[in-house]
């Protein structure tokens, strides 16, 4: 079935809970009006359902392939991927200077949504090039600038990101590329780096690798690891190509999912060592890496939601089409299966989590968005810390539950649904890798743990608190039964995220397994809440709407219904959750190793 960009809900989220015009009005954002947004979302939807999108099933059944070091991709995707860079889609959030159209984040997320959507094999290509971008921008020299950025922006080249190795895995402190000096600005690195995501590919002139590896002189561990840059094919000064460098792309991984997308082991230096040039200063790489490790964070979350709702329209369009069994009512004659309660459950279950984790993710797109362009420096920092914050729970959440929303999706398609012929599964097996890479979902929420949440005592985390109970008493105030319903498990969900909250800063010192062990369940947790908590202001919204008859009814009616389901059937989560995370860390670490 085609795909169909949920526009009406992308925009409702854009304009109702992520304050798309707060946004427009800062310095730099001006030209998101709500005119030229909807402009840009409905040809991005085109785009991407017509071009994108029917490649899709394509690539897993032909995937990329390799031979003597060269990789071609799927039939189709190098015409796709011209069009993607030919229509600017590369640079909608990136700067005017170098070629962007300068647009917020806020307005490139639910592009990026969509182009996920429709192939996430695709997207991951044009998501390394904005991390690649991003990675330039903070720390990249003029020069680096001047010759990368608008080609980065153009689709003429493309990045990646090199952190894995064999000996290594998540464990960077381990890395062991070479990186020696030759006194000339350049730099002779040498080495092997695995899991390249578009390592190599056929799709652009040029594919520039952001390489992490060490000078001879530098300290151990991750304080000594270096950033640099390293071309396929040199770049002259006039930004025209040279020879090819030495690295070589010795293969590319047989994988579960995502098989259109070529995932190289690359070689750097069998002939004498690849030049590249250093990014930022000597042993401080992974704090540049980060900047791009983070935009890509925050863009696999985003994979999760594009996804999710491929699976569920799939799903729905199976459900109303299949007939199957007779409805409960009584009547004779046999019915669709969406008649069936535990069919609509389902369906009800895939609907409230991916618009949960939408509005939770476009909601920090706009406070990344304030935090780089508002004039004062405290709101900057204050929506900063709010950014951070959600960034592991974005793309730990939103993932998982990516998995979890293909699943169902299966299960509602029965039998049909492991025939790989009806194209359920894939979304299924696609998913799979979201949790794992770019930190897998224990890493994100180690992250939420230390960085988040104990580095300042859990102030930023209680801040949302009282932001949360803010919502809880609109919603008390508008004395409906769905509105109540809603706040009473919203409040009982944030009394349990804040006594996780105080537990995790007050037992980090003395019993610091305990709380790591519980740190997945926390991030669950969070997202459960916080997304909720964006349900519960679109539920809070649709009902003034509803009251003055500002809308289109049956769309409102049902983001007060979806709210509250996702408030009985997974806000209602909450203290369960809490329960295993502040009683449950001890029983976790209890077995000796030989009693597993």
């Amino acid at each position: 079935m085609p795909y169909v960009a949920p526009l009406k809900d992308m925009l409702f989220v854009l304009n109702e809970l992520a304050d798309l015009q707060v946004v427009a009005s800062l310095p730099g954002c001006e030209e998101a009006t709500p005119e030229t947004v909807e402009a840009v979302l409905e040809e991005n939807a085109r785009f991407c359902s017509e071009v994108v999108a029917p490649l899709n099933r394509q690539g897993d059944q032909h995937p990329s392939t390799w031979k003597d070091g060269t990789v071609t991709t799927t039939p189709g995707f190098r015409e796709a991927f011209k069009a993607y860079s030919d229509a600017g889609w590369q640079g909608v959030q990136h700067p005017t200077e170098f070629g962007g159209q300068g647009l917020p984040k806020l307005v490139a997320t639910p592009c990026m949504e969509m182009l996920n959507a429709a192939n996430l094999s695709f997207a991951l290509c044009p998501l390394l090039t904005d991390g690649a971008i991003e990675a330039l921008m903070t720390a990249g020299s003029d020069e680096q600038k001047q010759l990368f950025l608008p080609k980065f922006i153009e689709g003429r080249w493309t990045g990646t990101m090199n952190l894995t190795e064999p000996q290594a895995g998540s464990d960077l402190a381990m890395v062991r590329t070479k990186a020696v000096p030759q006194g000339d600005g350049t730099y002779r690195i040498s080495g092997t780096k695995i899991f390249i995501t578009y390592g190599e590919h056929d799709m652009s002139e040029n594919i520039v690798h952001l390489v992490l590896a060490r000078t001879p002189n530098a300290p151990e561990g991750v304080k000594g690891i270096s950033l640099f840059l390293v071309p396929k094919y040199l770049v002259h000064a006039d930004g025209s190509l040279g020879d090819r460098n030495d690295v070589v792309c010795v293969s590319i991984e047989h994988k579960l999912g995502i098989k259109a997308s070529p995932t190289a082991v690359l070689q750097f230096g069998d002939q004498g060592g690849a030049i590249g040039t250093l990014i930022g200063e000597e042993n401080r790489g992974l704090e540049t890496m980060f900047i791009m490790m983070n935009a890509a964070r925050f863009a696999v979350g985003i994979q999760g939601i594009g996804l999710a709702e491929r699976a569920y329209q799939k799903a729905v369009s199976y459900a109303k089409e299949r007939v199957q069994s007779r409805d409960l009512d009584g009547s004779a004659n046999a019915v669709t299966i969406i008649h069936q309660p535990d069919v609509r459950r389902m369906l009800m279950s895939m609907k409230s989590q991916i618009e949960a984790a939408r509005a939770l993710a476009y909601v920090a797109a706009s406070h990344f968005d304030i935090a780089h362009h508002h004039a004062d420096e405290n709101v900057r920092q204050r929506h900063q810390a709010i950014y951070e914050y959600m960034v592991p729970v974005i793309k730990g959440w939103s993932t998982e539950l990516a998995i979890d929303v293909a699943s169902t999706g299966l299960q509602i398609h029965g039998g049909m649904g492991f025939i790989e012929e009806t194209g359920a599964a894939q979304y299924y097996r696609d998913a799979r890798i979201l949790t794992i890479y770019e930190g897998t979902t224990a890493i994100q929420a180690n992250d939420l743990v230390g960085r988040k949440t104990v580095r300042d005592g859990g102030q930023l985390a209680h801040a949302l608190m009282a932001d949360i109970r803010q919502t809880y008493h609109a919603l008390v105030a508008q004395a409906t039964p769905d509105s109540q319903a809603i706040a009473d498990r919203l409040e009982e969900a944030a009394a349990a995220l804040e006594a996780v909250v105080n537990y995790v800063v007050q037992t980090m010192q003395s019993d610091i397994k305990a709380v790591f062990a519980g740190s997945v369940p926390y991030l669950k947790l969070a997202g459960i809440v916080l997304g909720g908590w964006q349900l519960a202001r679109a539920a809070c919204i649709a009902h003034e709407r509803l009251q003055s008859g500002q809308g289109q009814r049956e769309f409102l009616e049902a983001k007060v219904v979806t709210a509250r389901f996702f408030a009985e059937h997974y806000l209602s989560q909450a203290s369960a959750l809490r329960s295993a995370i502040v009683e449950g860390g001890r029983s976790v670490m209890a077995l000796e190793e030989a009693q597993f």
